[in-house]
């Protein structure tokens, strides 16, 4: 069985939540057709949608300009009306169509962290750009003396081809499977993340063995150094990355899930420290891949462990 969650020590002050999509329309740079309307949204036919409840409308933020740019994610425009608003473009220089997921971070104007949220955006062609907005919500009380965000940081993009993006809902994928990694747990320098794995199908899906892993940097080029161990005992034991592979036969709705287990040790003359955001998986050598983002920070070690695959005791909400 997995180790009870670790504490994460991750910012998150509050939430950012979607405040609508912007059209692709002849307002923006992309040429293609504009998106519907949402009756009661604060969508805008340009684009931009802080909505007509911003006071005054979104304004160039102030601060470092290095902060409102970033890997083809630019903010246009920062509200402090109706919800903190900030409106952004996200621009796909890649060749093909790709899948965002964009860490924004809400400042004060002393530049004390007051919130920080992940979106994504997907399937933005090759050479499109999309406009959408974030708005600052859920909060709770301010500290004394802080009047809101003053202006809006991009602390991460990563972007996954949208053939290989994974997801936790939505559509069944043409292979009948779904896969995607969990939000993970950290403590003392251990980190532990599960990969996770859905038949979605209406087939039967079988599972023997460890998944196949492809580690890639950030700018999706394959990262070499690194063994990868069947089983992560020599990591640490207790995370559910141990235990011999068992032959699975998973039903329709039935779910099975591995472990990735590291360390991020960094030791003197050992080498430079391996960042690797992304991992290609397929849960079997012949499936297509699916490509997460685990963010593994793996110091200096050159080691990752993976645990074999393990039957989920429990069928998802709904399912008979």
């Amino acid at each position: 069985m997995r180790r009870a969650p670790l504490s994460l020590p991750a910012l998150m002050a509050g939430v950012l939540l979607l405040a609508g999509c912007g059209s692709e329309g002849a307002g923006s740079h992309s040429g293609g057709p504009e998106r519907p309307q949402v009756p009661g949204s604060p969508n805008r036919p340009d684009g931009s949608s802080c909505g007509a409840g911003s006071a005054g409308g979104a304004s160039v933020p102030p601060g470092d300009p290095s902060e409102r740019e970033k890997d083809g994610v630019r903010i246009t425009g920062v509200s402090r009306g109706a919800g903190h608003c900030a409106e952004f473009e996200l621009t796909n220089h890649e060749a093909g169509p790709f899948t965002y997921t964009i860490t924004f971070t809400f400042l004060s104007g002393a530049g004390e962290a007051l919130a920080s949220q992940k979106e994504t955006v997907p399937s933005v062609g090759p050479g499109r750009t999309v406009k959408r907005a974030v708005t600052m919500s859920g909060t709770g009380p301010l500290p004394s003396g802080t009047r809101g965000p003053a202006r809006v940081k991009i602390a991460e993009v990563r972007s996954v081809p949208t053939g290989e993006a994974s997801s936790r809902g939505g559509p069944c994928p043409p292979s009948g499977v779904r896969v995607y990694a969990d939000d993970g747990d950290a403590a003392m320098g251990l980190r532990v993340v599960g990969i996770h794995l859905e038949n979605c199908g209406s087939g039967t899906t079988r599972l023997n063995g460890y998944p196949r892993l492809q580690l890639l940097d950030k700018a999706h080029q394959p990262v070499d150094g690194v063994t990868i161990l069947q089983g992560g005992g020599s990591i640490a034991t207790g995370t559910g990355a141990d235990g011999a592979p068992q032959p699975l036969a998973l039903e329709p709705g039935e779910r099975a899930h591995a472990t990735l287990v590291w360390r991020n040790t960094v030791e003197g003359g050992a080498g430079d420290p391996v960042n690797a955001p992304y991992v290609r998986v397929r849960a079997t050598p012949g499936d297509a891949p699916v490509m997460v983002i685990p963010e593994l920070d793996l110091g200096t070690t050159g080691r990752l462990g993976t645990g074999p695959w393990k039957k989920d005791g429990t069928k998802p909400p709904g399912r008979p």
